[in-house]
């Protein structure tokens, strides 16, 4: 059984006992949290799909850890002017596990 599910701006597809990096949550590690925008529900050959989310499915998960994604280096750079600009990004994620999937 799996489901695709919509959070933080993306889709996810999602099985029971999976563990995701997605965009930051609020929440507690330890905490339960819930996912009811719920696109699409699999089990084996019974598919349903949302218009656009279904009714009285969702996905429960866990919250493991917050932390932050590695850093990404941004270079501007503008030849014979003798400019450079150099940032960086770090991104905030939650980790959560998928405990279980309802209808």
């Amino acid at each position: 059984m799996y489901a695709i599910i919509a959070t933080g701006g993306k889709q996810y597809r999602v099985q029971q006992g999976d563990e995701l990096k997605i965009e930051k949550l609020t929440g507690d590690p330890g905490e339960k949290i819930e996912f009811d925008q719920v696109l699409l529900l699999s089990d084996g050959e019974d598919v349903s799909i949302g218009t656009p989310y279904l009714e009285g499915s969702k996905v429960t998960g866990e919250v493991l850890a917050h932390a932050r994604a590695k850093k990404v280096e941004i270079i501007k750079f503008n030849r014979r002017k003798q400019h450079m600009k150099r940032m960086g990004h770090r991104q905030s994620y939650t980790q959560v596990k998928i405990t279980s999937i309802t209808k």
